[in-house]
């Protein structure tokens, strides 16, 4: 697993542009995300999450600004980066002709880890698919397909794990089940980027939320510093708290009315 300093961001992203055609994709985006931190990056369809991660993981080149992840920049040294990550996209990469456990087995061996087998059974009992392992993964759940995926993608223990919208698609209980294997990661110190347009998810696992819009970040920080953002709650008979939608959807409308009036 590669070490962080502890003054030194796991994730370091200044000034980050990004465009297809005429297409402004990212739009300055800065960011920072701090080591053994799980980092949520909340914001709807569209709003640049899946490409920033892609050029955090090398998929993608910025076209402008700079970033850097474990202190490697990406664009300079993209096979360092590589070695430090894992990255879970939206759809579970899964061998479903294969056992849970022989998916493992493989992923091991091509990353020429020693004792593939117990590497694939102690990941097995970490994520609660010991009894799971013998079978073939088509057999699995959305949830269990989900968890073997984030398995896999430990193997070489990464210190940096991007999760991109990990739950999409699932029902309420194989969410729940992906919930847990995160926290399972944020406990043994791993730094975890979580992609998510969903608000209770970012408002159930992170330790800091970037709100993402239009490719830009238009507010950042824990769930507290966010509701801070909205005027002080009224106290009739119970004080009631404004939850990270009704943050969201303010930050989200803030911006809107700012780009109207300023038509440049």
């Amino acid at each position: 697993m590669t070490v962080l300093t502890a003054t030194r961001p796991a994730i370091e992203i200044r000034g980050l542009h990004k465009s297809f055609g005429d297409l402004d994709v990212l739009r300055g985006v800065d960011l920072d995300v701090a080591p053994g931190s799980v980092f949520a990056l909340l914001g709807s369809n569209g709003a640049g999450k899946t490409t920033l991660v892609r050029i955090l993981s090398t998929l993608l080149r910025a076209d402008a600004g700079t970033a850097r992840v474990a202190g490697i920049d990406v664009a300079a040294e993209p096979a360092s980066v590589r070695e430090a990550i894992s990255l879970t996209g939206q759809f579970a990469a899964v061998d479903e002709v294969l056992t849970g456990r022989e998916n493992l087995v493989l992923i091991a061996r091509l990353r020429h880890q020693p004792d593939p087998g117990r590497i694939a059974d102690d990941l097995l009992a970490t994520f609660s698919l010991t009894d799971a392992g013998p079978r073939r993964a088509g057999t699995y759940s959305g949830g269990m397909r989900r968890r073997l995926d984030i398995a896999m993608s430990l193997i070489g223990d990464p210190g940096i794990v991007f999760l991109d919208e990990p739950t999409t698609g699932l029902d309420p209980q194989a969410r729940i089940e992906v919930w847990d294997a995160v926290r399972r990661l944020a406990a043994a110190g791993t730094t975890v980027l979580l992609t998510t347009q969903y608000l209770d998810e970012a408002e159930q696992l992170a330790d800091r939320i970037a709100i993402m819009h239009e490719g830009r970040i238009h507010a950042s920080g824990t769930l507290v510093d966010l509701k801070k953002l909205l005027p002080a709650p009224t106290v009739e008979y119970v004080e009631k708290q404004p939850t990270l939608e009704e943050v969201f959807l303010a930050v989200i409308g803030r911006s809107a009315d700012s780009a109207r009036k300023d038509p440049s």
